[in-house]
């Protein structure tokens, strides 16, 4: 099975090694009009000079200069490319989502990875954490747009670890449905969720996700509290810090909130009934709060017009989106480390950006929103050398837009070029 899945991973985009040995060979010119190259100094530069050469920026000059490759954005806001800290590449919601569970093999998963991956990256998300999917099939996918034979973002790829019965394992089936597609990272106890933590690391997960409290999205009257105990949390972030690997945990409830952070957690996910203990913890430990405000928007909606959402998940979406708008605002406020990250699979995938008008509603400027997803983003994936900022030596992830996303954020939804890792994959788009 695994040749099989990086063999139709590779197929599907053939023609990429092309563009990746063209970036790889040619000198590009990018004539910035307006350039926020350090969304932490805020400072806009105008008419600036990007040299990408080999897939990285190797000068940023004044003026308008070059006479190689030239790519004119001389009338738009250039940025770095975007980091979506919270994803899941390998499916997304639709009616017939839990048919889709146990009906479609992990070479189809891989193969819808490859539309919705290239989605993304045409909506400016140069770089992704993926939190959920197949690891076979979202592990083939990183490595196939790592090596440019897909077209995609930078994939960082999550192992799942989660409670037996709680969110994250499989609900509303028979029981010969449910015991066939149980993960093996499922456990129960601090010793077995050790072995959890270790399984999936040794599968290929760069990043760890567990799910300290129930979702929105389980087909479970299970409520949203904490459903990991306090000392299963704590064997998973200590067993995966041990082996190198951050911890992401899904967390809705207070309870469930508050024990991933005692825990270490490097990222709270969703966060939406967080309190002012939460907001202590999340200062005292240096986590950061990933707030997905566009999936508690979106289930919010489709729970008043989606006939195929089951009746315990429709309760649950009716209450939790403007929660977590309003936990948000508290959290940014108390000046908790936020990081852009929208849970896109529960929204449709590609208009990721919508997060960012979402998270100026909940009281961030719209610089904060970028930096969110810019310098904010590379910090809390570990990828500050990489990405995060445009300069000298930093991989040439860029994006534009037309007009000004410092006063109308909405205009990141409308995506006019991206770079991705040297490689023009949108350009002189309306």
């Amino acid at each position: 099975m695994k040749k099989l899945m990086f063999g139709a991973v590779a197929l599907a985009a053939f023609v990429q090694p092309l563009a990746a040995q063209e970036a790889a060979s040619t000198t590009t010119y990018i004539h910035a009009g307006r350039l926020l190259a350090d969304p932490a100094s805020g400072r806009v530069e105008t008419n600036k000079t990007i040299v990408v050469e080999a897939g990285k920026i190797a000068a940023i000059r004044d003026g308008f200069v070059g006479d190689g490759k030239i790519v004119d954005l001389r009338d738009q806001f250039v940025m770095p490319g975007f980091i979506d800290s919270h994803v899941h590449l390998t499916f997304e919601s639709s009616p017939t989502s839990r048919l889709d569970a146990v009906t479609k093999s992990t070479v189809d998963q891989a193969f819808d990875g490859v539309v919705f991956a290239g989605r993304t990256v045409r909506a400016g998300f140069t770089t992704v954490v993926d939190l959920g999917s197949d690891p076979q099939a979202i592990n083939a996918l990183r490595d196939a747009t790592a090596t440019g034979k897909v077209v995609g973002p930078r994939i960082i790829a999550a192992g799942g670890v989660a409670a037996h019965g709680g969110h994250g394992d499989i609900h509303g089936y028979r029981q010969e449905i449910l015991d066939l597609f149980r993960a093996p990272t499922l456990c129960s106890g601090a010793d077995d969720c050790a072995r959890a933590v270790r399984l999936a690391v040794q599968q290929g997960a760069d990043v760890i996700k567990t799910a300290s409290t129930g979702g929105v999205m389980s087909n479970t009257a299970a409520g949203l509290g904490q459903q990991m105990t306090d000392a299963e949390l704590v064997s998973i972030v200590d067993t995966a810090h041990r082996l190198g690997r951050k911890v992401a945990a899904h967390a809705h409830g207070t309870d469930g909130v508050n024990a991933a952070l005692r825990a270490g957690v490097d990222s709270v996910e969703h966060g939406t009934y967080l309190d002012e203990e939460s907001i202590r913890l999340f200062k005292a430990k240096g986590s950061y709060l990933v707030p997905t405000l566009l999936a508690g928007d979106t289930v919010a909606r489709q729970a008043e017009t989606a006939d195929w959402m089951p009746a315990p998940v429709r309760a649950k979406a009716r209450t939790v989106g403007p929660l977590m708008i309003d936990a948000t605002r508290r959290a940014h406020r108390a000046g908790v480390r936020i990081a852009f990250g929208t849970d896109s699979a529960v929204s449709v995938h590609g208009e990721n950006a919508r997060e960012f008008a979402l998270m100026v509603k909940a009281g961030l400027t719209p610089l904060d929103a970028i930096r969110a997803a810019t310098v904010w983003g590379a910090a809390h994936t570990g990828l500050e050398k990489e990405v995060g900022t445009l300069s000298a030596g930093k991989t040439a992830d860029i994006v534009a837009v037309k007009g000004d996303p410092l006063t109308d954020v909405s205009v990141l939804e409308a995506m006019g070029f991206v770079m991705a890792r040297g490689v023009v994959v949108r350009a002189n788009a309306d």
